[in-house]
């Protein structure tokens, strides 16, 4: 199985992607593919012929972004769930600028409960 993003193969352009293709493709095994389906609302396979799971390039990103979240990164199902944003993409990481702002309130918060 492979170990890094450095070892994933190139996406080939084609439209629809078998699931053991992703498998390849992302170094995720196929049963694991299957339960994130149901763990994340934004990876939805079409199914075709037979039943068949079938994936579109840009689901194929997507599963690179979930096993980059889990493996690379170190997530939690839950916190890879919470980091993706509703239509698939990553949040954009906050500044320390923004952490410092959200914390100056909270102190000033804080301050004005303590003067009461």
């Amino acid at each position: 199985m492979l170990t890094s993003k450095a070892d994933l193969p190139s996406i080939p352009s084609k439209r629809y992607f078998t699931i053991s293709e992703v498998s390849e493709l992302t170094g995720v095994k196929p049963h694991v593919l299957r339960y994130w389906e149901q763990e994340f609302s934004q990876l939805r396979q079409v199914k075709r012929r037979g039943n068949r799971r079938y994936y579109q390039h840009h689901e194929v990103l997507l599963v690179r972004r979930i096993r980059g979240l889990l493996y690379d990164d170190g997530f939690t199902i839950h916190g890879a769930r919470q980091r993706l944003g509703s239509d698939g993409e990553i949040l954009r990481p906050i500044t320390a600028q923004e952490v410092r702002a959200e914390l100056e309130s909270i102190l000033a918060w804080l301050d004005a409960g303590i003067d009461k």
